[in-house]
């Protein structure tokens, strides 16, 4: 096994071990104190896999289950659906990826801290990102940056909605993403109509000048949108 794959089956064994203790004691130091004593792995290596502790491991797990979904969706034929129901059979697939939701909710409370906050929206980013990319989004202006960030919210909301429905096969929820990505589509429609009055072209040309010259950025691992693959 190379270096590469080694360090990848070590992640894995500790976010396994882990996610039996983050329902007690969340994503904390105490967490990843049991996890690498259940999986065996040294604190040195688990220095180098989660140089920040409890908030890389949480990342970690995060970020596995957004390479599942993308995974998942590869394998999926959603070619029959509206665009609106792709988008909403990723977010769901997304969810129901989720071994137990106390894991989201300790998450939500973990990144809801000051301190971890600018990553939990990251977190949420590459989310909508890895959902965007698989469903085929090619964009290179500013709507790489709309698309993702109105996905963001969408997204968040629907996680906190989920997380409280214990309607079968969360069909609330399902109602629930499809309002949300209806107020979207009506704001859409709307931005369209004032794109195509003359008048709020005019006082628009400007900004959307502007706006016309911004580009998505390159694929790099320390860019907004891009899913850790390790």
């Amino acid at each position: 096994m190379d270096a590469e794959n080694t360090l990848h089956a070590s992640r894995e064994a500790v976010l396994a071990a882990a996610i039996a203790h983050v329902p007690f004691d969340g994503w904390s130091a105490t967490t990843m104190k049991a996890a690498l004593t259940d999986s065996g792995i040294n604190s040195a290596l688990a220095a180098a896999l989660f140089p920040r502790g409890a908030l890389d491991l949480a990342l970690a797990y995060h970020q596995r289950g957004d390479r599942r979904m993308a995974e998942q969706l590869a394998q999926t034929d959603l070619g029959s659906l509206r665009f609106r129901d792709r988008i909403a059979a990723a977010v769901m697939a997304r969810l129901d990826l989720v071994e137990d939701k106390e894991l989201v909710r300790r998450g939500t409370t973990f990144f809801a801290l000051p301190q971890n906050a600018a990553e939990g929206a990251r977190a949420v980013w590459g989310t909508a990102d890895a959902i965007w990319t698989a469903l085929g989004d090619t964009s290179q202006d500013l709507n790489w940056y709309s698309k993702r960030a109105t996905l963001s919210a969408v997204y968040s909301a629907t996680v906190l909605f989920w997380l409280g429905d214990d309607s079968p096969g969360h069909e609330n929820t399902r109602d629930f993403l499809d309002r949300r990505i209806g107020d979207v589509m009506q704001f859409e429609k709307l931005k369209a109509a004032l794109g195509n009055n003359p008048v709020s072209k005019a006082l628009l040309a400007g900004p959307l000048k502007l706006m016309g010259q911004i580009r998505a950025p390159r694929r790099s691992e320390d860019l907004p949108g891009t899913v850790n693959e390790q």
